[in-house]
């Protein structure tokens, strides 16, 4: 994302095709978080489409008995409690009928949720509303509705922060940093809560200091934020943690539908935030993205049209009978879950342990017992386990070829897989997987003679 590379005689509204080629390769390589504002939220109301937040001030403004009329257009929910507190109101009603008209409005997610949670190398979200679109958004296209994406919210007076490092993940974060929606006063409605909540975000002791790591040291997408200019300013720097005119490796791109015309804050940021840039259009933004992305993903150029996302079913808890067992290193998920999903259309039923926990005997004993059961074993070897001389995968490799030492000589039970361009030659891997012929999947996606030979096989043990 640097502006260098850009055509500097494009209008400052459109990207060059070299800034999404950077873009994109961040992305795969995990180096972007996106940080999702309200500009995002358009949902099907009574009236039409409209901004989530603006259709909540409307119906809390009826909830609450606050007059509208006198108030300034489009409506916010701090002028609607503002409003109230002046009248006397109670600060606590708002959060709870805000929650209750949420639950009872049951949105779908919008289309550019949606399309953020398709971006499959995105393993890490940050919300800057209340709202449960985006996790709703992440379930649906990823794990079939089911409530697999992990919810994290920030508070002054409770500070929650990544469970692991952000590269150690093992499934999907929505990190709500400005709270997240209760019946309780914990989430951002007014501009005080965001003074308080921005004030607390600062402390040393109060500060989420493995999300600060991670916005620190990668590149940020702010989309659809509804930032003032100073609030930008200070979001900005915040998040980087030092000067913004310091000498810096990543950058941030601004996509919203006001930062542009702000004179002062492009001037500003032109002088001293080199590594920042400007789109103008939230939903255009994350629409390009996504086209480029999909395009990419499929093989094609950009220019073509978008491929159909992987729909992956997160693996039960339990192995099921007759499952192919997965053998993994973490840093490989994303293309295991992409194998699993290819598979899984297929008809093969797989497993793998998603959750990586690696620790303590009984995992060790359910992880050795399944593959004791398993009707046939995929170790994934890559670029990660030709790096990796520990993990808890090369023991799961182990136990595999102590299961074939009572196996008849032909016996087929190991089918090793590579996802990049390893080759059995140079892998560290046992020689038992060496003298076997790998099956190429680049990127995890199964080729269809792999998923033909898996069904043969099942056929002929049910034979």
């Amino acid at each position: 994302m640097n502006p260098e590379t850009a055509d500097d005689s494009a209008p400052a509204t459109l990207f060059s095709d070299d800034v999404w080629e950077d873009l994109l390769n961040y992305i795969e390589e995990k180096r972007v978080i996106p940080i999702i504002g309200p500009e995002l939220l358009k949902v099907q109301t009574e009236n039409g489409p409209q901004l989530l937040l603006e259709w909540l001030a409307e119906k809390l403004a009826a909830r609450l008995g606050v007059e509208a009329g006198p108030l300034p257009r489009p409506l916010t929910l701090n002028d609607v409690v503002c409003s109230y507190l002046t009248g006397h109101g109670r600060r606590e009603e708002a959060y709870t009928r805000l929650r209750t008209i949420m639950r009872e409005a049951a949105f779908d997610p919008p289309l550019p949720l949606r399309q953020l949670a398709e971006i499959t190398d995105f393993n890490l979200y940050v919300s800057m509303t209340f709202d449960p679109l985006l996790e709703l958004a992440i379930n649906q296209v990823r794990f079939g509705g089911a409530a697999n994406t992990e919810v994290i919210a920030y508070a002054p007076n409770r500070v929650a922060d990544l469970p692991v490092e952000r590269d150690d993940l093992q499934r999907p974060v929505v990190y709500h940093l400005l709270g997240r929606l209760s019946a309780s006063p914990t989430y951002v409605i007014s501009d005080e809560d965001m003074l308080e909540f921005v004030c607390a975000l600062q402390s040393e002791h109060l500060t989420p200091e493995k999300l600060f790591h991670a916005l620190e040291h990668n590149h940020l997408l702010v989309i659809g934020s509804d930032f003032s200019n100073w609030l930008a300013r200070l979001f900005l720097r915040m998040t980087k943690r030092r000067r913004l005119s310091d000498p810096r490796d990543v950058g941030e791109i601004l996509a919203d539908s006001h930062s542009l015309t702000d004179v002062r804050l492009v001037s500003f940021l032109q002088q001293v935030s080199v590594r920042t840039r400007m789109f103008s259009g939230a939903e255009e933004f994350v629409a390009e993205l996504h086209r480029r992305w999909t395009a990419r993903r499929a093989g094609a150029a950009p220019a073509g049209g978008s491929a159909a996302p992987v729909r992956f079913l997160p693996p039960a808890r339990e192995m099921p009978e007759n499952a192919v067992f997965i053998s993994y290193a973490r840093e490989d998920l994303p293309a295991v879950q992409k194998l699993k999903a290819g598979l899984d259309a297929a008809g093969i039923t797989t497993w793998f342990d998603l959750d990586r926990l690696e620790s303590g005997d009984d995992y060790d004993r359910k992880i050795r017992g399944n593959i004791a059961r398993c009707s046939y074993f995929v170790p994934v070897i890559s670029a990660t386990t030709q790096r990796r001389h520990e993990g808890y995968f090369r023991r799961e490799w182990s136990y595999a070829v102590d299961r074939t030492r009572g196996m008849a000589d032909g016996a087929v039970f190991i089918l090793p897989v590579c996802i990049d361009g390893t080759t059995e030659a140079d892998a560290v891997a046992p020689e038992k997987f060496k003298a076997m012929h790998f099956a190429r999947l680049p990127g995890g996606a199964p080729p269809a003679e792999f998923t033909r030979r898996l069904q043969d096989l099942f056929n002929s043990r049910r034979a």
